[in-house]
């Protein structure tokens, strides 16, 4: 990301996240608590979620983890067997999240991301998988890069320069994070490619897309 994240915070929650689920019930996740990220590599502050998530990677190379993964109660466990997925999503949402979004904020950017099916598909009695491959680039990494793209989105202000993101890729990132920025107002995404070393498929992902996209194909590999 080229540019630091704004300063201000997007929203306050002072009450339990709740939603509809599919039979009626409420849904709810109970009291949450702000977020702070740790890096991998240990030697740099811990950032809250906005700072975490413009900045990439962490001061000292490492990436950024949960310094701690609250539990989700027992009784909001029980709620959810019935919800859709954009529900379940939005209560684990808000509860890891903590207060850095209000309720309506979470819904709609799991919502908005998680806009494809991903059925849990039962292979045994007792095993289960749930596909991620039915996003518009047919790659897992459509739900979290689809999910980082809004989220963004809600801490970008219509005043600021356009955020550039850069991303480099050997196939399926790139269209991911394509895909997902595709549109996003205030955005632009730039895709680095080496030349001739992905699939066709893959290239046209990339490439054909135009509006705030554009692909760069690079000479040599990464």
């Amino acid at each position: 990301m080229v540019r630091p994240a704004p300063s201000h915070r997007v929203g306050v929650a002072e009450e339990p996240v709740r939603g509809v689920g599919a039979t009626g019930g409420r849904l709810q996740s109970g009291a949450r608590q702000v977020m702070r990220l740790a890096s991998t590599n240990g030697q740099a502050p811990d950032a809250d979620l906005r700072t975490a998530l413009f900045r990439g990677l962490a001061p000292d190379g490492g990436l950024y983890l949960p310094r701690d993964l609250p539990q989700l109660p027992a009784e909001a466990i029980a709620q959810l067997p019935g919800a859709s997925l954009a529900e379940v999503a939005t209560v684990l949402g808000v509860h890891l999240l903590g207060n850095d979004l209000v309720v309506d904020e979470v819904s709609g950017i799991t919502r908005e991301a998680l806009d494809f099916p991903i059925p849990l598909v039962r292979l045994t009695e007792r095993v289960f998988v749930l596909e991620l491959f039915h996003g518009p680039t047919l790659a897992f990494k459509d739900v979290g890069a689809r999910f980082m793209a809004r989220l963004m989105e809600r801490y970008l202000d219509p005043d600021d320069p356009p955020l550039t993101v850069l991303a480099a890729t050997s196939g399926d990132t790139g269209s991911a994070v394509a895909h997902a920025f595709l549109g996003v107002p205030n955005t632009r995404s730039v895709i680095l490619y080496p030349e001739g070393q992905v699939s066709g498929l893959q290239e046209r992902l990339f490439t054909t897309l135009r509006e705030n996209v554009t692909a760069l194909a690079v000479k040599g590999s990464f």
